[in-house]
């Protein structure tokens, strides 16, 4: 799939819900926000027969906690919504560190090749960063207006998210290791090696 389509079917609801929170306010926004999302996960399902389990993951949310924003009238529950998936991905990973097990590495072992040390020193960075989001959430959604926080939410994450990964390619190449398939074994050394 081109990354410009995946990007649309990931960022495109939250562009759909900015827009419709400037129209007609948070909650009739949210029931949008569901909507959209539902629609971007079924896109994704018939595009690549599988869906990626980020979005996928992030979509129940916004299913769940959209869904009780809108049954309630309630707009705490989609404010809340990213402190409660980033401190689940916090404690996800620091569990995972705690029982030896790098869940980082099981979700993106396929695109990044890393030592267990790398891995680890990942897995500990994203879950500080995850703790970091949910605190500036917490700190936005109470403290500015709905619009503000739903600005936060559509243009502030994501660039913050961006800006962290890139911060982690020193990291990345310190610990790159040589992909399985490029390994060559020492008893099939090329000629003259």
């Amino acid at each position: 799939m081109s990354p410009f389509v995946k990007l649309a079917l990931e960022a495109g609801p939250l562009v759909v819900f900015f827009i419709a929170n400037a129209v007609a306010g948070l909650i009739p926004a949210t029931a949008v926000f569901v909507g959209a999302t539902v629609l971007s996960l079924g896109l994704s399902w018939l595009l690549m027969r599988k869906l990626p389990v980020m979005p996928l993951v992030g979509g129940v949310f916004v299913i769940v906690f959209g869904g009780l924003t809108v049954a309630l009238d309630d707009d705490l529950f989609i404010k809340i919504k990213p402190t409660v998936v980033n401190v689940l991905f916090a404690t996800l990973l620091f569990v995972g560190l705690a029982t030896r097990r790098l869940f980082l590495k099981l979700a993106l072992g396929s695109a990044l090749h890393l030592s267990d040390e790398g891995w680890r020193l990942l897995s500990v960075r994203w879950a500080l960063f995850f703790l970091a989001l949910a605190a500036l959430n917490e700190a936005i959604w109470r403290t500015v207006d709905s619009d503000l926080w739903v600005a936060f939410k559509v243009w502030g994450i994501l660039p913050l998210t961006v800006l962290f990964s890139l911060a982690q390619v020193p990291l990345i190449n310190r610990h790159q290791i040589p992909e399985p398939d490029a390994q060559t074994p020492a008893s099939e050394s090329p000629p003259g090696a």
